[in-house]
């Protein structure tokens, strides 16, 4: 259901953009990096967090991790992941195929600028051997996105 609402999200809204169904796993960001043959910053990963009362997905590169002190400055708030069993009940999509696009409830997006390193990444896309490749100015746009800066790159102190 999940892989057919992003489908069907991407048929409204952008049908130039292919769903690419693997058969491998592509759930983690090394994995989708090995599959898809790209190095992982341009893994899109989106994180699904609870910010006060309300849930939003934050995208980021896949290596890069998220800055707290940058983060509680930007939102007024720590940052904290929703659990496990509340990210496919508040998304509609599966952990490993959480995207921004084809959500089962409307949800505030935010695109870190970290993406903004690359030309093309690629975001899940419903289902934990799926993903698309766009452009991070088209993600943001398709998603309805405010871009932030709460990210560090994970080998940085």
């Amino acid at each position: 259901m999940s892989l057919e609402s992003v489908k069907a999200f991407f048929a409204a809204h952008a049908p130039d953009v292919a769903v690419i169904e693997l058969a491998a796993s592509t759930a983690t960001v090394t994995l989708a990096a090995e599959a898809h043959g790209v190095e992982p910053g341009r893994i899109a990963k989106t994180l699904s967090l609870r910010l006060g009362d309300d849930v939003a997905l934050l995208v980021t590169r896949g290596d890069v991790r998220l800055d707290n002190q940058k983060f509680k400055a930007q939102f007024k708030a720590k940052a904290k992941m929703l659990d496990f069993a509340e990210v496919e009940a508040e998304t509609g999509h599966p952990v490993g195929g959480v995207c921004p696009f084809g959500l089962s409830k409307p949800l505030r997006v935010y695109c870190d600028v970290s993406l903004k390193d690359f030309d093309e990444v690629l975001p899940a896309a419903g289902a934990i051997n799926a993903a698309v490749r766009l452009t991070p100015e088209r993600l943001a746009a398709l998603a309805g996105a405010e871009w932030v800066d709460v990210t560090r790159r994970a080998d940085a102190p």
